[in-house]
């Protein structure tokens, strides 16, 4: 049988200023609701079905102090105030915030609360907020603050708390105690999740494993000039180096796991899968005894000729006379499940995860007894795209290995204790999860600057230490502070990898962090503090069509002209909270003349298999793109059709002419824009991009919302006119 080891791993930053006692933002409590709850409301249903969760001690952390009062969560407040005494700040804060939800599944279901996005407004900046606070009357704001909340809880919740359903049911003209109420059991089920876990984990179900206390890079803390190993050539910010830091995040994380769930724990998930061969004798030194990270760590690990099939197997990792053992994440299954599941119904999901799991119990030799997959991925994020929160997905992947003569879930130490690994990692190789290098963490002028910064503080600190004497509980709060400074989190919003509307509030807790180093020493913090790292206007975007253009679609023919004036969106950088380790798209180009749209994507890697481009307005069409098993000079042979339809959902192929040019790494097309029925001028026009393998949707852009542009009349060569 094939042992598979599902790891889910459960992680949020630390939101708390220590010297306000206040979680700026809602996350652990909105998650605990939702993700926390379900999965191990759902797992404890098979207790055949053996299952490892990692929990971070900073996320532990911040559910006691919610749990005890300890800390003031900002937007429970501002929830549970009074609808008719909310200032216009107020009402500009929840009108901002309070639709920050999955739209399509926690939304679009519920028609009150979509009607107040509506209200609102579905697109906004402060100003229109601002006029919008006057169409809103009291009940809306209290059915608003309601719906927020209501709609975060999972279908655990409401199975444990039926007046949830009621409360959806009721939809409108809530109450100050329904309100209350919702926010009530959000506070019930932070106080008592964790114990549902200890619970299984007592029961022998579960293993929970901890990870660094803050979350840390620990190879940057370590010493950020590590980051040569894996990206040469890259520029760094000044060394940054703290083994005790690591040493410190390790030995307090393994003093939280005893507190809370009774033993240290034997397993490790690195932050991020962060590894480097200096840190194995500090895994061992605090009682670790295996640990988890990606494949790419492994095989970069090896000689290149090394055969995949080596994957499935424990492994040992040494490094000077310290042995810790390994298992390595599966990738495309683990990237599945966290980002195309949901995508496919239910069955579809589950039965291609199931297939390719009963598929490596065939073609992994069965001569050797050691065999386990690693499905090792975010446990709380992607339940929000699922229509269901991911219920009827999981249900029935536990049902199958239920029931599977092929598949065992096993528990990370039952695979260790009942297979020792038999090969070891000599030179473990220095990277993350994520492409195995640090580039998300470090290299960009933002992120450099935020580990400079940090660098600094340290300092002073030292040195401050060393000349003045301090009470010990200042000393150990202001060195919390820069382990909570040490998070992966800030640097992962740093650079252009991932943007979203909360950046700067992630930048504006880091740089609190610092400066609460300052002020716990009675010093005024540095100016530069103040001053946000992050840079305004990065957020990701595109832009539109700004003059007519006329590119040469010929194979041999490429100019830099040709697209100028074309609208245009950097599909690199369109990452939210989570990444999508084979994303292969690049950039896309989108513009027109009056007769003729054309149409340009760039993608690195392998060509994709399917393309399509659908035009959700004026009419509902799609321009699909197939890749033909045959090759020509080198390059794909690709196949278009423009399909047509009445409803937006079922489509028929129309005879237009599709014009396709396949250039390296690139493909370019154009059709008339009658073929689409742009039949008035000046329309708006709205599009999306999908990607698709094997008729598998695994990319799509935008990630959320549409692009939209204007389509060729008079009026916009006009205002789009220049010198």
């Amino acid at each position: 049988m094939m042992n598979v080891v599902f790891l889910w791993h459960m992680h949020q930053p630390y939101y708390v200023n220590p010297l306000t006692k206040t979680a700026l933002m809602p996350w652990v409590r909105l998650h605990a609701v939702k993700g926390y709850l379900d999965m191990i409301m759902v797992g404890r249903m098979y207790p055949e079905v053996h299952l490892n969760f990692n929990f971070t001690p900073v996320l532990i952390k911040q559910l006691q102090e919610l749990a005890q009062r300890e800390v003031t969560d900002a937007w429970e407040e501002l929830s549970r105030k009074p609808a008719s005494e909310l200032s216009h700040e107020d009402k500009i804060h929840i009108l901002e915030n309070f639709f920050k939800i999955h739209w399509d599944n926690l939304i679009y279901p519920f028609p009150r609360y979509k009607e107040l996005l509506d209200l609102r407004g579905q697109n906004y900046d402060l100003t229109t907020i601002k006029e919008s606070t006057r169409h809103f009357e009291d009940q809306d704001y209290l059915d608003l603050q309601t719906w927020y909340n209501l709609s975060w809880c999972g279908f655990s919740a409401e199975e444990n708390y039926p007046e949830l359903k009621e409360l959806k049911r009721k939809a409108r003209g809530f109450t100050e105690e329904e309100k209350n109420r919702v926010l009530d059991i959000h506070h019930e089920i932070v106080c008592t999740v964790l114990n549902y876990y200890r619970e299984a984990k007592d029961a022998g179900q579960v293993e929970i494993t901890t990870t660094p206390f803050y979350h840390p890079i620990m190879p940057l803390v370590y010493n950020t000039d590590f980051a040569h190993r894996c990206m040469p050539g890259r520029e760094l910010p000044p060394p940054f180096s703290a083994p005790d830091d690591v040493k410190a995040h390790l030995r307090m994380a393994q003093e939280l796991h005893e507190s809370v769930f009774g033993e240290k724990a034997k397993g490790l998930w690195p932050s991020e899968g962060s590894v480097a061969p200096e840190l194995i004798p500090h895994f061992k030194e605090e009682g670790i005894e295996y640990f988890c990270t990606d494949e790419k760590v492994l095989f970069q690990s090896l000689p290149p000729e090394t055969d995949h099939i080596e994957l499935f197997k424990t492994w040992a990792c040494e490094f000077e006379g310290a042995r810790v053992n390994a298992l390595f994440r599966e990738r495309p299954l683990s990237d599945f499940v966290g980002f195309n599941a949901a995508r496919q119904t239910d069955q579809e999901a589950t039965d291609f995860l199931i297939h390719h799991l009963e598929h490596l119990d065939e073609v992994v030799p069965s001569d050797n007894p050691n065999r386990v997959v690693g499905v090792v991925l975010d446990g709380e994020n992607a339940w929000e795209t699922f229509h269901d929160g991911g219920k009827s997905f999981l249900h029935m992947v536990y049902q199958r290995i239920q029931a599977s003569h092929k598949l065992r879930a096993r528990r990370l130490g039952d695979v260790f204790a009942e297979f020792p690994p038999h090969n070891t990692v000599h030179h473990l190789h220095s990277g993350s999860w994520i492409n195995g290098d640090f580039d998300i963490w470090i290299g960009d002028g933002e992120e450099n600057r935020g580990w400079e910064w940090l660098g600094k503080t340290r300092n002073f600190l030292i040195e401050y230490a060393a000349e003045n004497t301090l009470p010990s509980e200042v000393l150990e709060n202001a060195w919390r502070e820069i382990y909570a400074a040490e998070g992966s989190d800030w640097f992962w919003w740093y650079g252009p990898d991932f943007q979203t509307d909360s950046d700067f509030l992630f930048d504006e807790l880091f740089r609190t962090h610092l400066k609460n180093v300052y002020y716990l020493l009675n010093e005024v913090p540095p100016k530069y503090l103040s001053a946000p790292i992050r840079q305004k206007g990065r957020l990701f975007t595109y832009t539109v069509p700004t003059s007519y253009i006329y590119p040469e679609l010929e194979q041999d023919k490429e100019s830099y002209f040709d697209w100028m004036g074309a609208g245009h969106m950097n599909l690199e950088n369109s990452g939210g909270a989570m990444y999508q380790s084979d994303r292969i798209a690049r950039e896309l180009y989108f513009g027109f003349n009056p007769e003729n749209i054309f149409l340009r994507f760039d993608y690195k890697g392998q060509s994709p298999d399917q393309l399509i481009y659908t035009f959700h307005k004026p009419e509902p069409a799609r321009i699909v793109i197939n890749r033909e098993a045959s090759k020509h000079n080198k390059l794909e042979t690709y196949l278009a059709k423009i399909e047509r339809s009445k409803d937006g959902v079922r489509y028929y192929s129309r005879k237009e002419t599709v014009h396709l040019a396949i250039k390296p790494q690139r493909i370019e097309l154009s059709t008339s824009v009658h073929a689409l029925d742009w039949k008035s001028e000046g329309e708006t026009v709205t599009m999306t991009l999908q990607i698709l393998e094997n008729g598998t949707e695994k990319e799509i852009y935008p990630s959320t919302g549409l692009i939209e542009f204007t389509a060729p009349s008079p009026k916009f060569t006009l205002k789009n006119w220049f010198v």
